[in-house]
């Protein structure tokens, strides 16, 4: 029941191959059975959700008169919503939610988040590297304290009878102490969406019309990042690894040629094209219609949108989200249908939405590399920076210098899996990485990396990051120089024994992407911009079409 589905070639005879061929190989696996997790494990994620939304009915019950009998009179009032914001945010902060589990190679522990981040010595990024008493690379008493504060501010809102102003203000002194010691905090919060409707919350006259704001600068911005060349590569990648597809012949219709060339289809391109007019033209109809057939309709493909993306359980998992995504729009433009945005009153809440939910995800869009992308609401689109870390075989157990919870991903499988298995596993990730389009950018650029590739071992950034820091949800700027030099003062590496390749997101307006190649010991040692053309016309294994 927990046993992988295992790629059909031979693991001893796929090992004795060349690179190229054996990424060809891995990808062409991918392509017919993803990551190959067993089924067990989406039955794991499901009960995790179900735990989610019983805990947020626990939470609410705290206020007088609210009982599993009176649910259809509470799910939608005040307080409920703001509970459910507030019990999100802080199951996210816990590391329970995106990032959490085998589909983000986390097996033993299944989770990294409290564990790490209440354990003084571990890892961290802080926003300012060198500031006094904050700005150093392993965590302190007080980054222990502020993200127990806030978990401790997070317990009282949820289980007060109802939610006050004071419940929430000091959420918006510890979140940015947090991300001031440790940037990686702002995200795990995900407070591009959470603690920004926390501040809403604040506005008690406006809340209905501010979240409006908040849902539709969500899904307009996920929309306009998907117009790019990226997102087609993206549904074949999530099409081939989600659970409902088994059996299917979908599997290969997302492909030009299966298994041949494993570049996106026309189909591919028309699902993707036709979840990007989704994704802009109903939250449109939602926001114009106030109520009806209209909104009725709207909100039953919304909701449909969001269990399509929930069901083909994507790697990074963000399941809970998506749940709380459907939550908000039936409350907000379902039971509040009549409310419009343009009746919000504070000037002061309008600049807050503006600046936030506008500007900052233009800027990021645009300048990739000062704004993380999910600061930029750039979400599922395929175009994330990202970084490939190869460690001269042996080199990696250095690593073991670190202080943490989770050892590699190969020691976490041997509790489950043996050698073969444990590879077949591994390999996987490196073929989700080239199955993105700019994943490919890694080809030409591993020969000015390393001399032989096979001197190496190839471990995602997404690993690392998750390993060293205790999170990790697609964010290559949580693994790339800043991680990188933090991991190095504590292992000490030596020249050549740990490259890596950083490649930048492709701005909005841009037609090339920016790469780096660092050493661990030594720096920078060559950077450069790649034209993204070349990277469509190529197969993820690195031919030329």
């Amino acid at each position: 029941m927990f046993r992988p589905t295992l790629p059909a070639y031979d693991i001893e005879d796929w090992s004795s191959r060349p690179f190229p061929e054996r990424l060809k190989m891995v990808c062409q696996s991918w392509a017919a059975d993803g990551y190959g997790t067993p089924l067990a494990i989406y039955l794991l994620y499901a009960l995790k959700i179900g735990s989610y939304i019983g805990m947020w009915v626990w939470f609410c019950t705290f206020t007088p008169g609210n009982t599993l009998d009176t649910f259809g009179s509470w799910w939608a009032s005040d307080d409920a919503f703001a509970k459910a914001i507030l019990w999100t945010m802080l199951f996210e902060g816990l590391g329970l939610g995106c990032g959490s589990g085998p589909l983000t190679g986390r097996y033993v522990p299944p989770l990294g988040g409290a564990l790490y981040f209440l354990r003084p010595g571990t890892t961290k990024l802080p926003f300012v590297p060198g500031l006094p008493i904050v700005g150093g690379h392993r965590r302190t008493l007080l980054d222990v304290v502020a993200y127990a504060g806030t978990l401790g501010v997070l317990v009282a809102a949820l289980t007060a009878p109802t939610v006050e102003t004071l419940d929430l203000v000091p959420l918006l002194v510890l979140v940015p102490l947090m991300a001031l010691g440790d940037k990686t905090l702002f995200l795990v919060f995900r407070s591009e969406h959470y603690l920004s409707a926390v501040i809403v919350l604040l506005f008690v006259d406006d809340w209905v019309a501010g979240s409006k704001f908040v849902w539709m600068a969500i899904w307009w911005w996920a929309a306009t990042s998907k117009l790019n060349r990226h997102f087609p590569a993206v549904m074949g990648v999530m099409t081939s690894n989600a659970p409902f597809t088994r059996g299917t012949p979908l599997r290969r219709w997302v492909y030009r040629d299966f298994p041949h060339d494993l570049r996106p289809s026309r189909t591919a391109a028309a699902m993707a094209h036709f979840g990007t007019l989704v994704e802009y033209g109903v939250p449109l109809a939602l926001l114009l219609s106030g109520g009806g057939p209209v909104t009725s309709v709207a909100l039953f493909v919304m909701v449909g949108f969001h269990l399509f993306i929930l069901f083909n359980v994507p790697m990074g998992v963000p399941l809970e989200w998506n749940v709380i995504m459907i939550y908000g729009a039936l409350v907000l433009f379902g039971v509040h249908a009549a409310v419009p945005i343009s009746s919000i009153s504070q000037p002061a809440l309008w600049a807050w939405l503006i600046g936030f939910h506008v500007l900052l995800p233009a800027f990021g869009s645009q300048f990739p590399r000062y704004v993380s992308f999910l600061l930029a609401m750039r979400y599922y689109a395929g175009n994330w920076a990202y970084n490939v870390w190869l460690f001269r075989h042996g080199s990696e157990h250095k690593l073991d210098r670190l202080t943490k919870w989770a050892p590699s991903v190969r020691q976490q499988l041997s509790v489950l899996y043996d050698d073969h298995t444990i590879t077949a596993v591994a390999s996987k990730v490196m073929a989700f990485r080239v199955m993105h389009i700019l994943g490919r950018a890694v080809h030409p650029l591993l020969a000015r990396t390393v001399d032989d590739i096979d001197d190496y071992e190839w471990i995602d950034g997404e690993i690392v990051a998750g390993l060293a820091l205790g999170w990790n949800f697609g964010e290559g700027h949580l693994s790339h120089q800043q991680l990188l030099q933090a991991i190095q003062s504590q292992c000490g590496f030596e020249e050549g024994e740990v490259r890596c390749i950083m490649v930048e997101s492709e701005p909005f307006f841009g037609s090339s992407v920016q790469w780096r190649i660092w050493d661990a010991a030594q720096g920078q040692l060559h950077a450069g911009q790649l034209p993204v053309d070349d990277l469509v016309d190529m197969h993820p294994w690195g031919e030329t079409a």
